[in-house]
């Protein structure tokens, strides 16, 4: 057992970026249930929106936001972030990260490549080419290998939250049970606080262009421990994942679309994009996702053309250095040739409730990133503000409990608590697989770009036995990754359902066929929703 000041759970953007937020006097655990660089962080390729152009403000970019964010954004919380967004690319730059850089872009000395994406009216978004995460995630680590003070948990699991619900003032977090994947053996890490930042859920879809371990893991455990979750039916599919049947997944940034990129029809030069939205292809990723989904749909293709070969070779190789390689490798010229692409589930729109601290509603607990609801992406997050989302909470978590830190408390396992694992012999593997597998189909087909009313409440009959099957299986049993994150899959497949259900209107990412327009009978609302209730 180890005790610590604050134990991060999540080793991306938000883990890395709070853990680096806070003083060194303090022992800090960051738990990655890979390495370190595994999450959705290092895969991110588009950029980090901030206002650095003489044309634009913060006014623009907050209004920019809402638009996209379909009148669920929390004004609040929107203008908390993109005012602190070039104080994020200044932390940035000083941890040493390699920006694209265009001295002649600005007048004002900033000489950052700005380029635009989906929903932005100005060009506001910093890079590093096309492989920002990439950038941004080496930066941190190295960072992170400087500091004394941080210890790293790499291949550890977090199984579930350590709860004492007898502790002063009401119940607390005090730590979480841990796996550790090379052994099998299952520890309690225990904290002053605690702050989770473990991503998104999108792996509880069939296609997503999210890593294997985006399987929602921080969101359950918070709802298992009493947190509310808001707007779970809000799920963003980006609108252009590369299409190769058989191999894995791989996004083609907004901001080929941003740098002149135009969706058209397989083997055509028509744009269908043009006349459904001002912005053509940069309309925000909802319209453009139903879009490619309508004409997939209505005229049977497996696919559609994203075609930015009419630009010169040497700027696409310039600006899409990694997805012309990818593409290459797998037969596709990108400076010659249209990339195929389909929709794929992409960003956690909802999450653990919580304030502009990034608190939880449990004393203790926190929660950055896409794991969390802050309020900012409304009903459609706008590309490029969800690493500043993270690094923008990163410290605000941060700066609350260095503010509320109280050296006198000492956290302990309460007498009550013990490991929410069993003894016997786990199901087998095939079994487990199955049970994500059919999951993941059931929410691709049903809770999926289009949905039906009727659709989600046969999924919801569907899915409990499953769900079942895997609590009891996984309190039972001694404990296996695989397992827990059926499990998990299966409560955030729960939530969207419960969420989506309640929506009787179409907005932003969730779109209903039942009720394919704006509710106006009252203002727009968020979906919360917990346990318990």
């Amino acid at each position: 057992m180890a005790t610590y000041d604050v134990l991060i759970i999540g080793s991306g953007a938000g883990g890395l970026g709070a853990a680096l937020a806070l003083p060194a006097h303090l022992s800090v655990a960051v738990v990655s249930k890979g390495l370190l660089a595994q999450g959705a962080t290092n895969w991110a390729q588009g950029g980090i929106a901030s206002v650095l152009g003489a044309d634009d403000s913060f006014d623009l970019h907050v209004e920019d936001t809402l638009v996209a964010g379909a009148g669920l954004c929390h004004a609040d919380a929107v203008r908390f972030v993109v005012e602190r967004a070039p104080a994020v690319i200044d932390r940035l730059a000083a941890y040493g990260i390699e920006l694209t850089e265009d001295p002649a872009a600005l007048p004002n000395g900033v000489h950052y490549h700005l380029t635009r994406e989906g929903g932005h009216s100005r060009r506001r978004i910093v890079h590093a080419a096309d492989a920002t995460g990439r950038a941004v995630q080496l930066c941190l680590q190295e960072e992170l290998a400087r500091r004394q003070n941080i210890a790293a948990l790499e291949n550890t699991l977090a199984i579930d939250l350590i709860i004492d619900r007898h502790a002063p003032g009401g119940p607390r977090c005090v730590g979480a049970w841990l796996l550790d994947r090379a052994t099998g053996r299952v520890v309690p890490a225990l904290a002053r606080s605690v702050v989770l930042a473990t991503g998104g859920a999108s792996k509880v879809y069939l296609h997503a262009t999210n890593p294997e371990g985006a399987t929602g893991d921080g969101i359950a455990m918070a709802w298992r421990a009493g947190c509310r979750v808001a707007n779970m039916e809000f799920v963003q599919f980006h609108p252009t994942c590369l299409y190769m049947p058989g191999d894995k997944p791989f996004l083609i940034t907004e901001a080929m679309r941003g740098e002149g990129g135009q969706l058209k029809l397989p083997g055509t030069d028509t744009r269908f994009m043009v006349g459904q939205h001002p912005l053509a292809e940069l309309a925000p990723r909802d319209i453009v996702a139903r879009a490619i989904h309508h004409e997939m749909t209505t005229r049977g293709l497996t696919h559609v053309d994203l075609d930015i070969s009419h630009q010169p070779a040497a700027f696409i190789e310039e600006h899409f250095p990694t997805i012309a390689a990818h593409c290459r490798a797998v037969g596709i010229d990108i400076t010659r040739q249209p990339i195929p692409v389909v929709p794929a589930a992409h960003y956690t729109c909802g999450g653990i409730v919580t304030d502009l601290a990034a608190r939880s509603d449990l004393a203790g607990l926190y929660a950055v990133g896409e794991c969390a609801f802050s309020g900012l992406h409304g009903a459609n997050r706008m590309a490029s503000n969800s690493l500043l989302e993270c690094l923008v909470f990163a410290d605000a978590a941060a700066a609350d409990i260095v503010q509320r830190f109280d050296p006198a408390f000492v956290p302990l396992v309460p007498a009550f608590d013990a490991p929410p694992v069993g003894n016997a012999a786990p199901p087998l593997e095939e079994i487990v697989a199955g049970w994500a597998d059919a999951i993941r189909a059931l929410m691709w087909r049903e809770a999926g770009i289009v949905r039906s009313v009727e659709g989600m409440q046969a999924a919801q009959l569907e899915l409990a036995p499953i769900a079942q099957a895997a609590r009891v299986a996984t309190l039972a049993s001694r404990p296996r990754a695989d397992l827990i994150e059926a499990g998990n899959l299966a409560a955030i497949a729960e939530m969207i359902l419960r969420s989506a259900l309640l929506r009787r209107e179409s907005r932003g990412g969730h779109y209903v066929v039942d009720f394919p327009a704006l509710d106006v009978s009252a203002p727009p609302a968020d979906t919360v929703i917990s346990r318990a209730a």
